[in-house]
């Protein structure tokens, strides 16, 4: 399996080399060639899996660079009881209705980005212990990408973490979990601004190639292909655990901010999943919602960028929507970038309402959108507490109101739990007139020292950081 840019970039690596990479020197996004099809025999075959044998057989279609036996006893490594609670890792509750909960958040930082990132800490390991090479990873975070890879980084050897997040606009226990982390390779950065000003940094850096080969510069961020790759298997979980048979279809709602984690159902769809809906709910920062409604992407600036009772979704420029946009062109490079690297960069906005491929979106990949605020947050957490005994999150709030209204007699709904309601405490206390439980092993962490250096969003300043930091 290649890989190429969804800007045309001429080079065709193979997994490894992009694992490392993040960017392509283009600044595109990497996808492969194409998306192997899996079978109706395959998908009877894979029904019977444990987690890790499925994300074996998935990851096996991507990855030919890596032995079958080594990438074998990394995914049994990765997916365990112990690390993520159940023997389903990722297992579903029905909420009524036909609409079913998928726990993603049962990992050591109590977020759906665990399900890829300790995959991700593995094959870095890996990888960079077989190359003897280290890798400095940049990474920016809205909440909990940033503690999902500090947590699976932190003592790995030859990897340092530089996580850049906005100071201020994560919730306190979020700070907590990455701030309080003493280990050596990691190091907390707090830049004044907004998440996206956070990730137009890591992407400056990025295509900075001569500053990014020298210090070996690596992403954790859903632009790395390896994270989203990685996303794909628990769409195929969640979908055998709602059918018993292969003709049958679900839906998946995902909760969206930056487009990574329904990406991976765009890609698990285009395999031959049979999904049916892929339904993105976003907050009041709605440009998803406002270009599947309208055709238009339109970026807001920093001003523009509402602070929410979601914070994880506070993103006004989606990083992962690049790649979707990709396929809904036919793959064309040079429109993709003149869109993405031209068009955005002049006007701050594209517009495919007249080009005949918009109308594709919802009739070949099967796209629909929603939007959620912060009173349907706390109408939605208070219904699912009161029926059905079931705490959830803020942004899993924002997935259930808008899955609520997308549904389709017959087909079960599966809405993506993002992370565990302790993460937002001060919301299901408004909710619910009482705090969330929280992990014994999380008892007190807001009083832990913290270690994080405030700085402003210039990209110079923060090379100049990891150059000092890197020994």
């Amino acid at each position: 399996m290649r890989y190429l840019s969804t800007r045309g970039h001429a080079a065709r690596p193979q997994f490894c080399d992009i694992l490392l990479e993040g960017l392509a020197p283009d600044g595109g996004l990497y996808l492969p060639e194409f998306y192997p099809q899996v079978s109706d025999a395959t998908l009877t075959k894979w029904r019977g899996l444990s987690y890790a044998e499925l994300a074996f057989e998935l990851l096996s279609l991507y990855i030919d660079d890596i032995p079958a036996a080594d990438l074998k006893a990394i995914c049994d490594k990765t997916y365990t009881e112990e690390v993520f609670g159940t023997k389903e890792i990722v297992p579903l509750r029905p909420l009524g209705d036909g609409l079913y909960l998928e726990a993603l958040s049962n990992g050591p930082t109590l977020a759906f980005k665990d399900m890829a990132m300790q995959l991700l800490g593995n094959l870095f390991e890996y990888e960079l212990a077989r190359r003897g090479e280290e890798l400095n990873i940049l990474g920016a975070t809205s909440g909990d990408t940033g503690s999902a890879a500090e947590y699976a980084m932190r003592g790995k050897k030859g990897v340092r973490v530089f996580m850049t997040s906005p100071d201020g606009r994560m919730s306190p226990f979020q700070q907590a979990q990455m701030f309080s982390l003493q280990d050596d390779n990691i190091h907390n950065i707090a830049i004044t601004g907004v998440f996206d000003d956070c990730q137009d940094i890591v992407k400056a850096v990025s295509n900075d190639l001569t500053f990014k080969r020298q210090y070996k510069i690596g992403t954790v961020n859903s632009i790395n292909w390896a994270r989203l790759m990685a996303q794909v298997v628990y769409y195929f979980a969640g979908y055998f655990q709602a059918t018993k048979t292969n003709a049958e279809k679900v839906s998946f709602t995902v909760p969206s901010g930056n487009f990574g984690n329904v990406c991976a159902g765009h890609v698990a769809r285009s395999m031959g999943l049979p999904i049916d809906k892929l339904v993105v709910a976003t907050n009041e920062n709605d440009v998803l919602d406002e270009f599947f409604r309208t055709g238009v992407y339109r970026v807001r600036g920093s001003a523009d960028t509402h602070e929410t009772s979601s914070p994880s979704m506070d993103i006004s420029k989606a990083s992962n929507f690049e790649r979707f946009v990709f396929d809904l062109l036919g793959r064309d490079g040079g429109k993709t970038r003149s869109l993405f690297h031209d068009q955005l960069a002049s006007q701050g906005s594209f517009d495919l309402s007249a080009d005949p491929a918009f109308a594709q979106a919802v009739s070949r990949y099967g796209f629909a959108s929603g939007k959620s605020i912060h009173a349907d947050r706390l109408a939605t957490i208070r219904d699912t507490y009161q029926r059905f005994g079931t705490m959830i999150d803020t942004h899993t709030a924002d997935g259930v109101k808008v899955a609520r209204e997308q549904l389709t007699p017959g087909v079960p709904m599966i809405v993506l739990e993002t992370a565990l309601p302790i993460k937002f405490a001060a919301t299901i206390q408004e909710a619910l007139g009482q705090p969330p439980s929280r992990p014994a092993r999380f008892e007190g962490i807001e009083a832990l020292p913290k270690r994080v250096k405030v700085m402003p969003a210039d990209a110079e300043l923060i090379k100049r950081y990891i150059a000092e930091n890197v020994h």
